[in-house]
C-alpha cells in the first residue's frame, strides 16, 4: 500500500488502522496496538517524511483475506460515498509540509485521546472517528471534510475530559 499511494499512504495506512476503534463496539483493548501504530505513523508525518517508513520485515507482508476480501471493498464504498459530496477545497493546504507536519500532530493527538478514554465507555469512538475522517480529507484534499474531521475529534476529546473529570470527582467523593 505505501508503494501505491505515495504521499498520500500516510493518510490510507492510518485511515484503516484507526476504522475499528472508530466503530462503537468493545473491542477489549485489541484497538490500543492499532492506535500505537498510528501514533508512530503520525509522528513520521510530523519528522516531515515523504513516504511511510516500515521495517524491512513487514514491507513484504500480505494483508490478510479478511482485510482484502471483507474491509478494503467496504471502505472503498464509504470513501466512494464521501467522494461524491466531497470536492477539492483548499487543495493548496494539503501541498505544504508545514500542514502535513500540523495533521500529523492532530492524528496523533486524536490517537493517544482514543488510547486513554475509559474502556468499555465508546468514548474513543469520537477522537478515533476524526482521525478516519482527517485521512479521509487529505485523501480527497478537501478542507470542509478536514474542518469536519478536527470538530469530530475535538469533541470527542473534550468529552473525554469532561466525563473523567466527573468520574473522578464522583469517586473522590465515595474514598
Amino acid at each position: 500500500m505505501t508503494d501505491r499511494f505515495a504521499e498520500e499512504g500516510f493518510a490510507v495506512n492510518i485511515m484503516m488502522l484507526m476504522l475499528l476503534p472508530a466503530l462503537p463496539l468493545p473491542t477489549g483493548g485489541v484497538t490500543h496496538v492499532f492506535e500505537a501504530i498510528t501514533v508512530l505513523l503520525s509522528a513520521q508525518m510530523v519528522l516531515g517524511r515523504r513516504s511511510v517508513w516500515l521495517p524491512d520485515r513487514w514491507k513484504g507482508r500480505q494483508l490478510g483475506s479478511l482485510t482484502t476480501d471483507r474491509a478494503i471493498p467496504v471502505v472503498a464504498r464509504w470513501v466512494g460515498r464521501i467522494e461524491r459530496i466531497s470536492r477539492p477545497r483548499g487543495t493548496w493546504l494539503f501541498d505544504r509540509g508545514i500542514t502535513m507536519r500540523l495533521l500529523g500532530l492532530v492524528l496523533m493527538a486524536f490517537a493517544v485521546a482514543a488510547a486513554v478514554a475509559p474502556p468499555f465507555s465508546g468514548l474513543d469512538t469520537l477522537p478515533a472517528l476524526g482521525a478516519v475522517v482527517v485521512c479521509l480529507s487529505i485523501i480527497l484534499r478537501d478542507v470542509v471534510v478536514l474542518g469536519v474531521g478536527l470538530v469530530l475529534g475535538a469533541v470527542g476529546i473534550g468529552l473525554i475530559l469532561t466525563l473523567g473529570t466527573a468520574i473522578f470527582h464522583l469517586v473522590g467523593r465515595f474514598v
